[in-house]
């Protein structure tokens, strides 16, 4: 870190790292911390592996996002020093990913934990109970939705294939037990089940148990929506966090309150300083903030994790975020970070050493099997079978007529700019090549079969021949800054041609197309025949 910027961020830690925001939020007032939002255009996180952004400074502070990319509900677990996160996949398989980190900030990639496909993934709840790890979550198919579980005896696994609670009409399960030793899931909507002993099966009808708390009708949200309740057990009160407001729409709308009682049972009493956490105003760095999960730390200090979007960033999803917290005199608790647009304290853990953060995106293909970061898009149960490997190459067969059927191959991409390149060789009647994916209707891309180049735009193709000494191998290369996207090509991976259209991609987001997802980079098969992938390079282009 230059000079510069060290005295840049000391400068806005001296402004105040630590911002009591909760009475600001229930005014409806704008936090002191949004006073930094003329300020945070000009930070810069540092760089990791390949040069993508990591939120530890390096000098005792970091900088939000904690997991940048689309890693949307977190749901967090501490198992004794070491700490695990899971996410929504959505219709990304292999799904369900855990994640590592000794110190809450810097975090690394275990894997997958749900294979077997159930449908469209959401708001897992990660659990460790009577010496077993139970993963909570709602799945959804066109034709059928429910919860399910998974489990394991130990948290790298192996999991279980998906056990069907047969809770069709709720979302977000939170696992709680209560005073009475009996475990149960607190579900959308205020209502709860009880559990077996087990945790696979559900013991009873389910109840409605709270009322959620309500925001002035002033507020610009999307709809009321309570959903992800957390419960938590702290001193003689267990307490529900949840988030009301609608996970996307408004930047304002997602916001995260709080109840207690002294009974699993309820009454719920509502927290005077709901909400706790709330974008105020889309001026600020983070916008619709919410899902949270509160966690202590081994040096006592407690924390919220949740997730939000990034000012003019829809298209990169929910992003994994910390925030600071601490508990009241009379028992509530309260985030102090503001709008975390600023740098802030690093949690304080004895004896730790720096923790490397992500994983490499690039890849050889030089082992048998897809790499962590892979995953397909909305697969069929066989999806794997379209896969082989011949040495440093990934071979894909063909699969439908445009990359909307395809199924492509996806990974998170969590940095603002970024550059792709792939070699990339058609067999047979097929057209391959890259894409930046939201979803079966809204992606681009630039993909070539045998004599044409095909553009895809707003997820529409349109077709031209190939220019002369472009054949069937070809090197293509897919470039996103800050939302304007380039194409290239090489016939030798050296001298690069530029692709006459570049687009604009702003718009490739959930307010515009749905479904809570993200713009990943990709690479697709369509057609007959196969392709093989070669020596696919990323790299964050930092500064941008």
């Amino acid at each position: 870190m230059t000079t510069t910027r060290r005295e840049a961020l000391g400068a806005l830690l001296g402004a105040g790292a630590s911002v009591a925001s909760a009475a600001n939020s229930r005014a409806g007032a704008q936090p002191a911390a949004t006073g930094c939002a003329r300020d945070w255009s000009a930070l810069r996180w540092t760089a990791g592996i390949e040069g993508q952004r990591k939120a530890d400074l390096g000098d005792g502070t970091f900088l939000n996002p904690i997991v940048g990319g689309d890693h949307p509900d977190p749901s967090i677990l501490r198992v004794g020093s070491d700490y695990f996160l899971t996410f929504s996949s959505f219709d990304a398989y292999p799904g369900l990913p855990l994640w590592r980190s000794t110190d809450l900030v810097s975090w690394r990639p275990v894997g997958p934990t749900l294979s077997k496909p159930v449908g469209s993934v959401w708001a897992p709840e990660l659990v460790h109970h009577a010496g077993r790890f139970h993963n909570y979550f709602h799945a959804r198919t066109p034709e059928y939705r429910s919860l399910f579980v998974i489990s394991a005896e130990r948290i790298e696994g192996p999991w279980s294939d998906p056990v069907d609670l047969k809770l069709h009409a709720h979302i977000d399960p939170g696992h709680a037990v209560g005073e009475d030793g009996r475990r149960y899931l607190f579900l959308s909507g205020g209502d709860r089940v009880r559990l077996t002993e087990d945790g696979l099966a559900t013991d009873g009808p389910v109840e409605h148990v709270y009322d959620p708390w309500r925001y002035p009708e002033t507020w610009d949200v999307e709809t009321f929506a309570p959903e992800g309740p957390k419960v938590l057990k702290h001193g003689e009160w267990f307490y529900l966090i949840l988030a009301v407001g609608g996970t996307a729409g408004p930047p304002t709308g997602h916001m995260v309150i709080v109840a207690r009682s002294k009974s699993i049972h309820g009454p719920w009493e509502n927290a005077p300083n709901n909400p706790i956490v709330r974008t105020i105003a889309a001026s600020e760095k983070w916008w619709s903030r919410g899902h949270a999960t509160a966690i202590e730390a081994p040096d006592g200090s407690w924390w919220l994790v949740y997730h939000g979007y990034e000012n003019g960033f829809w298209t990169l999803g929910r992003q994994t975020l910390l925030d600071p917290a601490h508990w009241t005199k009379d028992g509530w608790l309260v985030a102090d970070g503001g709008d975390l647009s600023r740098p802030l304290r690093k949690p304080r853990v004895e004896g730790s050493v720096a923790q490397e953060h992500g994983a490499p995106l690039s890849d050889d293909f030089a082992t048998r099997g897809l790499r962590p970061q892979w995953s397909f898009y909305d697969p069929a149960p066989d999806e794997f079978q379209r896969l082989r490997h011949e040495p440093g190459a990934l071979i894909v067969a063909a699969k439908g007529t445009q990359p909307a059927d395809a199924s492509p191959l996806t990974f998170i991409a969590g940095d603002l700019a970024y550059q792709l390149e792939v070699e990339v060789d058609v067999r047979g009647d097929a057209q391959a090549g890259v894409l930046l994916f939201y979803n079966r209707r809204l992606y681009c891309g630039l993909g070539f079969d045998a004599q044409r180049f095909t553009m895809h735009r707003y997820g529409l193709p349109r077709s031209r021949a190939k220019p002369a000494g472009a054949a069937r191998r070809l090197w293509l290369r897919v470039t996103n800054q800050r939302h304007i996207v380039t194409f290239h090509h090489s016939v030798d991976g050296k001298t690069w041609t530029k692709f006459d259209v570049q687009m604009e991609t702003s718009g490739y987001h959930h307010n515009v197309a749905g479904d809570f997802l993200s713009l990943r980079p990709a690479i697709f098969v369509t057609g007959k025949g196969e392709a093989s992938f070669a020596g696919l390079k990323y790299r964050a282009l930092q500064g941008a």
